[in-house]
């Protein structure tokens, strides 16, 4: 078993500013621009220059920081830039040459770093990775720096933007006219204008945020069952699974009860998703709304504060982003291995866990899915197999728990906590393939053989785990308990029956 490092959950957080569209665009554009200009560090008034055209460029980067632009939205980026573009006068030489320079280490960053190199060294993909790897930043959906379609435009604007500016001071010798200045913050203003519009009209497929509270919830009285395990395959694609050969996962599915529209938060990354899972918060509420994490820890109660409050205890074992929500409730198991063994190592920290302190509920997320998904694609069939091998090492777990005895009044529950996308397995932005995920229980207390239709979330997955241990509602608990896999609760007529 290799757990996480000090190393690896610092390098982890690092990683996400490049990861993430938001963080990673200022960070490339800035480094983009003094590379192309590195043969003039020593002109004193270079750095003038530069210091006048980050200043310049400031309110721009506060504007693409605040307004990503996923799915559809991102055609509409090519407007601000062809405005640009009329400011100042054309495409000379030397922005074309700059425009060339970025696009080249945006390309060799993305596909041949990030996609060969990067997950060479942590998954052990193979050197040619680049070869299908481009299909992810022609083809992604989603607001990270791999979505060529939304990051060039914004990389071309502001690199055309920086250099106008900095073209005052080197060229000009000065520091820009009045009319200079007030053409730019028109310019600005006007992509505030245009990115808000679009926003506030056209971004319209983000789930509706649920709104319940402890208040409104079943009592809590005593405990459904002794033991609860969260069985989380990250990043398995509905369609995906359907098609899989998984018949552990399946019999559980068929003997418990199945929600056939269980819909992820938005954004659907890894660190939100959990923790809208086990806070039963809304993203708004807990903090957490990407991956790239500015304040570690939720703001809100999570599943293990409640539990302990009952005298009950759980954990989280997963890869050190976690962490950065849950604190010290996660075990954190390291995500640089062989894709092939992850999942493998990962159940056999699952077992150290169980031996070493049992507890009440316990939360096992295998990562291998989503690994092969991003580095490899999730329509291909690497990604197929990866859950067919996550559906027989849970399904030794479980057998193992069983002749421990620790399955004796214990309820599963399985799911993932987002799907994949289209082109190489992006997730965030919620097109189909990641919205809507697997979600089943089974075990002590469940009905059998029973599917639900009606549209529900993950944030009841905190209530629930409260309602099935005996344990307060989370504070901040917005999604009902799902009350109609209970036995203790008659099936309601709508939507609950097959």
């Amino acid at each position: 078993m290799k757990r996480a490092s000090n190393f690896e959950i610092v390098a982890a957080r690092a990683w996400n500013v490049l990861n993430e569209g938001r963080p990673f665009t200022p960070v490339f554009v800035i480094g983009a621009f003094l590379l192309y200009h590195i043969g003039d560090f020593g002109t004193p008034v270079f750095w003038e220059a530069f210091g006048l055209s980050l200043a310049g460029a400031l309110p721009l980067f506060l504007i693409f920081y605040v307004h990503d632009y996923p799915l559809y939205l991102r055609s509409y980026l090519w407007i601000p830039l062809m405005g640009g573009v009329a400011l100042w006068g054309g495409v000379g030489s030397g922005l074309l040459g700059l425009w060339l320079t970025g696009a080249a280490l945006y390309f060799f960053f993305t596909v041949f770093f990030w996609g060969t190199f990067y997950y060479h060294l942590r998954i052990g993909t193979s050197w040619l990775n680049f070869t299908r790897f481009w299909k992810l930043v022609l083809q992604h959906s989603d607001s990270t720096s791999g979505n060529a379609q939304e990051q060039l435009p914004k990389i071309m604007l502001l690199l055309g933007v920086m250099q106008w500016i900095a073209g005052w001071r080197l060229i000009d010798g000065d520091a820009g006219s009045r009319a200079d200045w007030t053409s730019l913050l028109i310019l600005e203003a006007c992509v505030f204008v245009f990115g808000w519009i679009l926003h506030r009209y056209l971004f319209d497929w983000k789930p509706v945020e649920r709104s319940e509270s402890p208040e409104t919830l079943p009592k809590v009285e005593k405990a459904v069952s002794r033991r609860v395990y969260v069985l989380v395959v990250d990043g398995m694609r509905k369609d995906r699974f359907e098609e899989a050969d998984a018949p552990f996962l399946k019999r559980l599915r068929a003997e418990g009860t199945a929600y056939t529209s269980m819909e992820t938060v938005y954004p659907a990354r890894t660190v939100v998703c959990f923790s809208s899972m086990f806070t039963g918060a809304n993203p708004r509420e807990h903090g957490i709304t990407s991956n790239f994490v500015h304040r570690l820890g939720v703001r809100t109660e999570t599943i293990f504060d409640s539990l302990r409050k009952a005298g009950k205890t759980g954990r989280l074992l997963g890869i050190a982003h976690l962490i950065d929500a849950m604190g010290d409730d996660v075990d954190a198991i390291s995500a640089v291995m062989h894709y092939d063994r992850a999942d493998a190592e990962t159940v056999k920290m699952a077992k150290s866990i169980v031996e070493e302190r049992d507890p009440d509920l316990l939360v096992v997320q295998l990562i291998g899915t989503d690994q092969i998904g991003h580095a490899r694609g999730s329509l291909y069939d690497e990604y197929r197999i990866k859950i067919e091998e996550a559906d027989r090492l849970l399904a030794d777990f479980v057998g193992w728990l069983e002749a421990r005895g620790n399955m004796e009044d214990a309820t599963i529950i399985v799911c993932a906590d987002h799907g994949q996308a289209i082109g190489i397995g992006s997730h965030g932005h919620l097109d189909e393939g990641e919205r809507w995920v697997p979600f089943f229980l089974w075990g002590q207390g469940v009905r059998k053989g029973l599917s639900v239709d009606s549209a529900q979330s993950l944030v009841s997955m905190a209530p629930t785990l409260a309602y099935l241990l005996g344990a307060p509602y989370p504070a901040s608990s917005r999604g009902p308990v799902l009350t109609e896999a209970l036995e203790r609760f008659e099936p309601r007529a709508e939507g609950a029956g097959r």
